[in-house]
């Protein structure tokens, strides 16, 4: 694995390339989360069966995780955490900081050759947890880092603290992947602070909740809650949010009463039966180019699988185009006032 910062943009937004393998990412970056592929809702009869679990709770010690990591041998994996919510006390703080570091140990003691290594950084709601353990895992030989054990109670003004905390004791030179943010405002503020790459959070929310083990090809423990483009998706909602400043089409904007916002639409509802636009007009991905408002209302309100194959597909296109966005305005030198602009406007 190899990261190359190419471009800073008001304070810690940067923008970067990460090489893995054959493959490059350009940073800040989406990664999507999966468990048999994407889209999420594709059907079973597509897919190659694997064995099924048990359904029972299982208690992962380093070592057999380590055994998993062999196995997969994925081109990166991350270390395991011992998240806590930002309301438990002192002491589970302290004792969920000092467990990731010793797990950290463990794992990189028994580390396959193979395949790049991410440490874990927790502390819950604790600045001075969060810096501990920020400049414990910096002096591990590591590649890079995922912060976690964040979206688990802080408030929108707490975090930018904690993540300063923990990025300032972090080396420049390595990326830096976050896991339980995934909201717009939530992924420009972690941007702001210098993140890097984020779990797939966002695009899927409003109904169920799942633990995801595995971003693209790389195996990655998580506790965060896996909520956005499946959810979204779900609910039968539809990202519409401009990706362009210079095309903001009013005659799409819906009544609020249906269910709908400034950042999305809510494809169920009635007013869209008869409605033959695409979801986003100019919209590239196959969903927009091929069918429309009124069919995929149908689809949804028949119950029909294809109705959240086609919203995904248009919901992790514009998501994917929101990031691209991001990274433009970065190496314009214009972040800050890309995200002050799309917080006041689509909030």
């Amino acid at each position: 694995m190899k990261f190359v910062v190419k471009a800073w943009s008001n304070g810690g937004a940067r923008a970067g390339i990460l090489h893995l393998g054959t493959s490059t990412i350009d940073t800040p970056s989406l990664l999507l989360s999966t468990r048999k592929g994407l889209p999420h809702f594709i059907s079973p009869d597509l897919l190659s069966c694997l064995p099924s679990p048990e359904s029972r709770l299982l208690h992962i010690k380093p070592v057999e995780y380590m055994e998993m990591i062999s196995s997969t041998r994925p081109e990166l994996w991350a270390t395991l955490a011992d998240e806590v919510p930002a309301w438990v006390s002192d002491k589970r703080n302290k004792t969920s900081v000092d467990r990731t570091i010793k797990w950290l140990d463990e794992c990189i003691s028994i580390s396959p050759a193979s395949g790049a290594v991410f440490g874990a950084i927790v502390g819950g709601s604790s600045l001075e947890e969060r810096r501990r353990c920020a400049q414990e895992v910096a002096t591990r030989n590591v590649s890079g880092y995922w912060v976690g054990g964040l979206g688990l109670g802080e408030s929108m003004d707490e975090r930018p603290a904690l993540l300063n905390a923990v990025i300032e004791a972090l080396p420049e030179e390595k990326p830096r992947l976050i896991c339980g943010l995934g909201l717009p405002e939530e992924i420009l503020q972690g941007i702001a602070a210098g993140v890097d790459l984020f779990e797939s959070t966002y695009v899927a929310q409003f109904t169920m909740y799942y633990h995801p083990t595995c971003l693209l090809t790389m195996l990655i423990a998580f506790t965060a809650i896996y909520r956005y483009i499946y959810h979204l998706t779900l609910g039968g909602f539809a990202l519409t949010f401009p990706l362009d400043r210079t095309q903001i089409n009013a005659s799409n904007l819906v009544p609020s009463d249906v269910g709908s916002d400034p950042r999305k639409i809510n494809l169920r509802a009635t007013v869209f039966r008869k409605d033959t636009t695409p979801i986003v007009e100019g919209c590239t991905c196959y969903t927009c180019r091929n069918h429309t408002r009124a069919y995929i209302n149908h689809l949804l309100n028949v119950h029909e699988m294809l109705a959240q194959i086609l919203l995904e597909i248009h919901n992790t296109h514009h998501f994917l185009g929101f990031f691209r966005l991001i990274r433009d305005a970065i190496n314009a030198g214009r972040f800050e006032e890309f995200r002050r602009e799309f917080v006041q406007r689509w909030r």
